[in-house]
């Protein structure tokens, strides 16, 4: 065992054990470096004090060069760790080129060669178009002076009309986001005014006034086809319309025109409803007719073709047996008048006069009545 591993612990160096003291004990060495002190030398060199050199201009330049080193590996070291938040990505660049993209956590790069870019891609932007927002809040209250070169547009039946919609988005492709357009913001905000101008310009009045929601779809299409197209990098979340009106100088006019055209609605809806409610009445009432003289000549027809026919089975039972038909005739007709005669006579030929007869069946029912 050797002296050094024999000698006591209280005899020993310390040694820096936090890295608070290694930067401490470094920062002492550095102002020990450059104010020249040394320490002093044991008893019995024999040297005095008076006459040590003083230091040389090479050993200061040394001195600085190795301070500046000593800066750039700890910043180098500073710089080789990244975090990510949630909500973002990190867009790492080797010498100007893109690299590699980070999600969110603890990443590590190579310093001085590699650059960092952090994108969040989970915040919904917002772009407003004829008004500003001017207090957020639950009673948000909003300014739309200022703002007539974005909200006025011309439809197809020229007219002119103020239209106040916002564009929200979010970043979907980092990459794209950052390096393909040099300002986004701008390029959503023409391209959104621009869309905006040309799909309302298709259009009359009135449908842009009672068609926000399709005009909002058609819209938001179209711009997001321009934006993929430029590569910008940009998902739309939502174009909604906050106000559609005409201009403040034609409101009462429009009001007019707008009274005049429900009351002629109004008008209009009532004669239809006129018209659905007597015409098929009408309708009915001759198909009715119609039917009723359809079915009265059927059944004139079919009682004359019925007595035609009874007439000549009749004739031919005649041609038969004549008396016999004859009187069966007479037998028939007599079942069917007489119980409709109220006086019946009969005639004696030895007598003058007719003898009335008494009608029995008739004097029973009269007297059953009366009870």
């Amino acid at each position: 065992m050797s002296n050094q591993d024999q000698q006591p612990p209280w005899g020993r160096k310390r040694r820096p054990q936090t890295p608070e003291e290694i930067v401490a004990q470094l920062i002492k060495k550095l102002q020990d470096m450059f104010s020249g002190q040394k320490k002093p030398p044991p008893p019995g060199d024999g040297e005095p004090p008076s006459k040590r050199t003083a230091p040389s201009p090479f050993s200061i330049i040394s001195k600085v060069l190795i301070l500046a080193l000593v800066i750039i590996v700890l910043q180098g070291l500073y710089q080789s760790f990244f975090k990510v938040a949630p909500n973002e990505v990190g867009i790492v660049l080797r010498f100007g080129k893109y690299n590699r993209t980070s999600q969110p956590g603890l990443h590590l790069k190579i310093p001085y060669i590699e650059d960092l870019a952090k994108v969040n891609v989970r915040q919904i932007q917002k772009q407003e178009f004829g008004f500003r927002t001017r207090t957020p809040g639950q009673r948000t209250t909003f300014d739309n002076r200022g703002y007539d070169m974005e909200s006025l547009m011309l439809t197809a039946d020229k007219n002119v009309i103020n239209v106040a919609w916002i564009v929200q988005y979010r970043v979907g492709d980092p990459f794209n986001y950052l390096f393909k357009i040099q300002d986004v913001k701008q390029a959503v905000h023409d391209l959104s005014e621009t869309v905006t101008r040309r799909v309302v310009g298709n259009m009359d009045f009135d449908f842009v006034l009672s068609n926000r929601d399709l005009l909002a779809a058609e819209v938001r299409q179209e711009l997001q086809e321009q934006l993929t197209f430029l590569e910008a990098g940009i998902d739309l979340v939502t174009v909604q319309f906050q106000d559609i009106n005409p201009p403040d100088p034609v409101k009462p006019a429009f009001n007019e025109v707008n009274e005049a055209d429900q009351d002629m609605k109004r008008l209009v809806n009532e004669a239809e409803e006129t018209y659905n409610r007597v015409i098929p009445a009408a309708r009915g009432n001759a198909l009715k007719i119609v039917e009723e003289a359809r079915g009265y000549a059927t059944e004139r027809v079919n009682n004359a073709v019925g007595e035609t026919t009874r007439f000549l089975d009749i004739l031919s039972e005649y041609e038969n047996a004549p008396d016999v038909t004859r009187q069966r005739m007479y037998l028939e007709t007599m079942q069917q008048v007489l119980p409709t005669v109220e006086n019946i006579y009969m005639l004696d030929e030895s007598q003058q006069g007719p003898l009335p007869l008494l009608n029995l069946r008739k004097e029973s029912q009269s007297v059953q009545q009366g009870q």
